[in-house]
């Protein structure tokens, strides 16, 4: 498992920068919705539509929500240096915010609060949305800032995000696997411990702290970036551990298979959709 996990991480991971680095905005927001759709495919299940007809319906409503925003609000305006962000964009950023809110109290308290939503297909499908479209709006958001600042530097943002979470995740995972004893929430993720999770936000803080090194940042950029990556790392296994709580609650392994070694999409974006509305929002209001 762990040799197929490299393998695909390996072909997936330069193809993905390529992707953040150099399609223009237009052409990288529709890839992404490609990838939102496939979530949202992966999602269907978790509400109990497991027929091939009931879930393209439900990617096809997904697909044409995200189309909706991308006309409501264009992709070029949704943030600039004199305006701010658009405030359409900052509401639905928000309302994800609280979402992820809800999320953890949902998280925190399973299986306890299951019985208002484990067998409402409406709820379960409002949560997908909840979760995927702002993903959707959070990395155009990030990745439009191409357009006003200077070149890359949105596709540098993301891949900064992209670094917090995939350093927060090898380090919870090697420290798990080695050292991890204290199980960190058992109903919902069993494999997931403590230890792997404070291994994860170390893993990404030394991360950080070798990038103030190398770029001279002072004690003040360096202990707001420190800060930011304590939260960023946080909210990443808030999205890892929500995704466990619905895959458990559906009975589902894994939200798919066409990643080998990792699962599906969802199972690799998880902590993407948590974190990417947090992290734009915290660039956009705090200039980090």
């Amino acid at each position: 498992m762990l040799k197929q996990r490299i393998i695909t991480a390996l072909i997936l991971a330069p193809a993905a920068i390529l992707a953040i680095f150099y399609l223009p905005l237009v052409y990288f927001s529709g890839l992404l919705l490609g990838v939102v759709a496939i979530g949202a495919w992966e999602w269907a299940p978790f509400v109990g539509l497991k027929k091939s007809q009931a879930r393209v319906t439900y990617t096809a409503i997904t697909v044409m929500l995200i189309a909706l925003l991308w006309y409501l609000l264009p992709i070029e305006q949704l943030w600039s240096p004199l305006n701010g962000l658009h405030q359409y964009a900052q509401f639905i950023l928000w309302a994800s915010v609280a979402w992820w809110a809800i999320a953890a109290f949902l998280m925190l308290t399973y299986p306890k609060t299951t019985a208002f939503w484990e067998k409402n297909r409406l709820i379960i499908g409002l949560f997908g949305w909840f979760t995927l479209i702002p993903t959707w709006l959070a990395f155009v958001v990030l990745r439009s800032h191409d357009y006003h600042i200077a070149n890359f530097h949105g596709a540098q943002l993301l891949m900064c995000l992209f670094v917090l979470v995939w350093c927060a995740d090898i380090g919870a995972y090697f420290v798990g696997k080695s050292i991890g004893k204290r199980k960190l929430m058992p109903n919902v993720s069993p494999g997931k411990t403590l230890e792997g999770f404070l291994g994860g936000v170390f893993c990404a803080a030394i991360v950080v702290a070798v990038s103030a090194f190398v770029l001279d940042w002072s004690q003040k950029q360096l202990l707001n970036a420190l800060l930011i990556t304590l939260l960023i790392t946080t909210v990443s296994v808030l999205g890892d551990l929500t995704e466990s709580m619905f895959k458990r609650q559906s009975g589902i392994k894994d939200s798919g298979t066409i990643l080998p070694g990792h699962g599906g999409i969802l199972d690799r974006i998880d902590s993407l959709t948590a974190t990417a509305p947090v992290f734009a929002l915290c660039y956009v209001f705090l200039g980090w």
